[in-house]
């Protein structure tokens, strides 16, 4: 048994239970609805880990647990026994099914079961954004009304619906959808309700348990039931059983696939692949280890026009010098001048380190437009199917590292936020290939916000600084990778992974994606910003910051041969990657950094320790110390990286 931070709830408080199958972002929400304050335990007799976590839903407190992910409530392994046995034995006010969009089918049974167990539940439609991407489209409304309960499509990583998802849960109630059995097996199901006795799911779903031969109920059985009635509930199945020359389990889970191929049938559209003769030979080459290559460099190399150039240079250069620079600031600094006429306040809001002058420009003028052109172009990625070819394509040089091509997508996931790419290397399968992934997204792989403020820098001076910074960061990764591999004990797993066809993006499948991850990071980035300010602004205030440039001095302008007033955005960068980065671009635009300083400061930023959201949600899934190794390690070791690149560029004479 271990233990996360623990907690104390009521045992008067109402039970919501996370069911799912396994991977599909369950564990994700309840960090969502419960924050980092859980406690992990193994369950009662069992190997297999529960956790449990308070959440606070339309001012009811509420215990939240997260059940181990299950292909079926009729047990096949330990990990679908404890979670039969949860919704057996613990009171479940509430209940929320997670399914994956994109394997809509393997959710249906479950909720087929669920509904048999008589139990209210709603259903979070996850991944949503990748049933999309691949095609699927799914009638909510249609699917609701059939099933009879509420269904709330969700992006668990980007906690998008997680507020509407939350609002299902007071309001659940039990659906009165009604699978109906042969004759003769509703015969048998109405026979064993008699001698059952009451229990937390109807007698019903404990009758057709039984059908199927569950023999993990013996002890259920032998604590509520006597010799007498067991014998002739197992007279009744043995009667219903020799009907038949198929097992009962099969039987009846063959006439809940035949219902839930219809309701598939009914809700659920796939479009056909597109893209003609191109679209066709990306799908086939873009797998291929070698020929995937040129195809993945082509990506990338429109990834930076279009991101690095266009997003950073033409759309900052209007906002921040036409929009910011000429009315916004100039106005703000006239209006607050006049209406607050105090010094200290006058600094804090529109001076050198001020929360409008600085955070705001920094957030909206300078990072907004290059991180939402990378959304746009991320999508694009995501629904051309292409991301799951690359990590085909990638397997074989992942498996160098101790992973396979499946670790590739939450690092792909990483450039949109490292934060919530950490918790969702869950779905690697050992703990060796979480450690290590969990490792390169702190060490080498920048958020999007960050990535595209990088761009945008070297969009200002060359494709060739591009590669030479993208190369060193990948190599640094791999060498990283390998001796981890070699040092952290384990196995690696085998890699499965449903490829999709390649198609022609949907516009508005873009546009709603780009839209709710701006929102996310105006919700979730911009208070960081005016915090990290703040921050510089206490410090500027009591002298401190000028303290620590001259401390840090003989590193950053000694050995990394930067300017002293780079400490800040390396300071600051801790707070959050992408406003360290912001800093570089400021220093860049103000002609005080050169091209090899350019290249240094940014490898060196990338390389940095995480932000602290990351590090936070390190010790969260890895453990506090854990988290300490990484940081001690990545800290000291982004440094002599950038020392070393400094002293190869200029010893070489490199041309930016």
């Amino acid at each position: 048994m271990h233990e996360h931070k623990k907690i104390n709830i009521a045992e008067d408080a109402k039970r919501l239970i996370l069911i799912g199958n396994p991977n599909v972002g369950k564990s994700v929400i309840f960090g969502l609805l419960t924050g980092r304050y859980v406690t992990v335990s193994n369950y009662p007799g069992t190997t297999v880990e529960v956790t449990k976590g308070s959440a606070v839903i339309n001012d009811e407190k509420y215990m939240v647990i997260d059940t181990p992910g299950v292909n079926s409530l009729v047990p096949m392994s330990e990990d679908e026994r404890v979670t039969r046995d949860i919704l057996l034995n613990e009171r479940a006010d509430s209940v929320v099914l997670v399914a994956d969009t994109k394997n809509l089918r393997r959710a249906l049974l479950i909720s087929l079961q669920l509904i048999e167990l008589g139990l209210p539940f709603s259903i979070a439609l996850n991944m949503i954004d990748e049933a999309r991407s691949r095609g699927w489209q799914i009638d909510i409304v249609k699917l609701s009304g059939l099933l009879g309960v509420d269904i709330v499509p969700t992006i668990a990583t980007q906690k998008w619906g997680i507020d509407s998802l939350a609002k299902t849960v007071p309001s659940q109630k039990v659906s009165n959808f009604k699978l109906s059995y042969s004759e003769d097996i509703e015969k048998a199901i109405k026979d064993i309700e008699k001698y059952l006795a009451d229990a937390l799911i109807s007698k019903r779903s404990i009758a057709l348990m039984l059908l199927s031969g569950d023999e993990t109920l013996k002890n259920w059985l032998h604590k509520n039931l006597s010799k007498e009635d067991i014998k002739r509930i197992e007279e009744i199945r043995y009667s219903v059983q020799s009907q038949y020359t198929e097992p009962l389990n099969y039987i009846l889970n063959l006439e809940r696939l035949k219902r839930i191929d219809k309701i598939v049938a009914e809700v659920a559209t796939m479009e056909p692949a597109s893209g003609g003769w191109l679209g066709r030979f990306i799908g086939k080459w873009s797998m291929h280890p070698v020929a995937g290559i040129p195809i993945l460099v082509v990506i990338l190399y429109l990834m930076y026009k279009f991101v690095g150039q266009f997003g950073a240079g033409t759309s900052v250069d209007f906002l921040e010098e036409v929009i910011f620079g000429e009315y916004l600031n100039p106005w703000v600094t006239r209006i607050i001048n006049v209406l607050i006429p105090i010094g200290f306040v006058q600094e804090l809001l529109i001076g050198p380190y001020g929360l409008i002058t600085m955070a705001l420009t920094y957030a909206i003028a300078i990072i907004l437009p290059i991180v939402g052109y990378f959304f746009i172009f991320f999508g694009l990625l995501e629904d051309s199917g292409y991301l799951p070819r690359l990590a085909v394509m990638v397997d074989k040089i992942f498996k160098l590292i101790g992973l396979n091509g499946k670790a590739v997508l939450p690092m792909v996931l990483g450039l949109g936020c490292d934060t919530m790419a950490t918790m969702t290397t869950r779905i690697l399968e050992t703990k060796k290939e979480r450690i290590i992934v969990t490792l390169l997204l702190a060490l080498g792989v920048p958020c999007s916000a960050q990535l595209g403020v990088i761009l945008g820098m070297l969009g200002a001076l060359s494709f060739k600084a591009t590669l030479l910074w993208g190369g060193i960061v990948i190599f640094v990764m791999f060498l990283v990778g390998f001796f981890a591999s070699k040092v952290i004990t384990g196995e690696a797993s085998d890699f499965l992974l449903e490829i999709p066809p390649i198609r022609v993006p949907r516009l508005s499948n873009i546009l709603i994606k780009t839209l709710v991850r701006v929102e996310w990071y105006l919700r979730e980035a911009v208070p960081l910003f005016i915090l990290g300010t703040l921050f510089l602004f206490v410090l500027d205030k009591v002298s401190a910051l000028a303290i620590l440039e001259r401390i840090a001095s003989p590193v950053i302008v000694g050995f990394l041969d930067l300017p002293a007033k780079s400490t800040e955005a390396f300071i600051i960068g801790f707070l959050r990657r992408d406003y360290g980065a912001a800093g570089l671009f400021a220093l860049q635009k103000d002609g005080l950094l050169s091209p090899i300083q350019v290249v240094v400061s940014l490898t060196t930023m990338t390389l940095f320790v995480p932000c602290i959201a990351n590090f936070f949600m390190i010790i969260k899934e890895r453990g506090f110390k854990t988290a300490i190794w990484m940081s001690a390690f990545i800290f000291p070791f982004a440094v002599f990286v950038g020392g070393v690149l400094n002293f190869i560029l200029r010893g070489l004479k490199v041309s930016l």
